[in-house]
């Protein structure tokens, strides 16, 4: 017999979880899908060496599902450096201890959200192989940028590839990093390439995770270069600013691209219903660190519209287009300035005119200047 839910997701990363443990505060039956195969314990995936910035409604949102990590894995950064590739320059300070944003350590959260789930009754883990027997009045796809159930249901999405990989990996620094997080944007020989190194360990920390994202040809010369050899040119590439730097993690590669599906809802043929969520929806270029942001903010936002079935609309179903329709007005207006901000940075910094450099070099020093201005940005940024 098949097992019923009122909502089934399909992919329990963290953007998935984190919508499971909120629609089971409301009472909801989830059923929540596996997107990967367990792991051998004799053929061990490496660890994932990513790190999100986080900003202060991710962190809320966490909070309320008691899924926040502790200091030594949620640094605060007091201090934003960002240099341009001709002498431009930008600097953000928190006026706060709390921080400007917070470098969250992307392996302890995944073990906290996963660890909340087990614990929650309303909530049952799948397998693929269990997803064949079960029925739900909604079903929410989180499975990722290569969504397999997306792909299935015809979806369009609509990607756009940068010329550009990104190179992740941990490094530990010779000078503390005072809860910096600093960035470069630079033209090497082959494009542009643009460093972060984000603060890790605490507010007295001396770690930091790397997100290189460099032209493919050069992302693969560095992913080949030995470790001694990899640290040396990121110290150059860093201008010294953390001073020597260790590595300390094996490096991962991915490419990057620029996508957004057509459609975030639709009706399967049961008559039930199907929505997106996080990188099945929406990818955008790492260089402002809003992915993981954008992604929670959309499970808030369906979280809230089914919310509403405790009220006026407690007849409705939680797969009924009423709530879907609502969800993705709401999200796709609000991803949107995020969206080209994110594109527009990434294409004004690629131009190779010498006029648009110097353009974009005077804008940044410009900025720099403006309080008042810059007040504002870290507002929109930090909410």
């Amino acid at each position: 017999m098949a097992q019923k839910f009122d909502v089934c997701i399909r992919g329990d990363g963290m953007v998935g979880r984190s919508l499971a443990l909120l629609l089971a505060r409301q009472r909801l039956r989830v059923g929540l899908v596996s997107h990967n195969a367990p792991t051998d314990p004799a053929n061990d995936k490496p660890k994932d060496v990513r790190a999100y910035s986080l900003n202060s409604a991710s962190r809320d949102l966490l909070s309320e599902l008691r899924c926040w990590p502790s200091p030594q894995h949620a640094t605060p950064v007091q201090h934003m450096r960002v240099w341009g590739d001709n002498g431009g320059f930008t600097h953000f300070e928190s006026s706060t201890p709390d921080g400007l944003t917070w470098i969250v350590d992307v392996p302890v959260l995944e073990n906290q959200l996963a660890e909340a789930v087990r614990y929650q009754a309303e909530i049952t883990c799948l397998t693929e192989a269990d997803s064949t027997s079960i029925s739900a009045d909604l079903t929410v796809i989180c499975e990722g940028r290569h969504s397999a159930t997306r792909d299935a249901l015809g979806v369009d999405f609509e990607v756009m590839p940068y010329q550009q990989h990104a190179v992740a990996a941990r490094v530990r620094c010779s000078t503390a990093h005072r809860q910096q997080a600093l960035q470069w944007f630079s033209q090497g020989p082959e494009g542009l390439e643009i460093l972060a190194l984000l603060p890790m360990g605490g507010a007295q920390g001396d770690t930091a995770s790397l997100v290189w994202s460099l032209p493919p040809a050069r992302a693969q010369a560095v992913l080949a270069l030995d470790a001694t050899a990899f640290s040396h040119t990121l110290e150059e590439a860093s201008q010294g600013v953390l001073g020597q730097l260790t590595l300390t993690s094996e490096r991962a590669m991915w490419p990057l691209q620029l996508a957004r599906a057509q459609h975030w809802t639709g009706q399967l043929t049961d008559g039930s219903a199907w929505a997106l969520a996080g990188d099945a929806a929406h990818n955008i270029h790492p260089l402002a660190g809003l992915g993981l942001n954008l992604g929670l903010a959309d499970v808030t936002e369906l979280a809230r519209v089914l919310k509403t079935r405790d009220g006026k609309d407690y007849w409705r179903t939680a797969g009924d287009r009423t709530f879907l329709r609502r969800y993705e007005r709401a999200r796709k207006a609000g991803l949107l300035p995020t969206w080209a901000a994110c594109d527009g940075l990434q294409r004004l910094f690629v131009h190779p005119n010498p006029s648009v450099q110097a353009l974009r070099n005077w804008g940044m020093n410009g900025f720099n200047s403006l309080a008042p201005v810059k007040a504002w940005a870290m507002q929109q940024a930090m909410a």
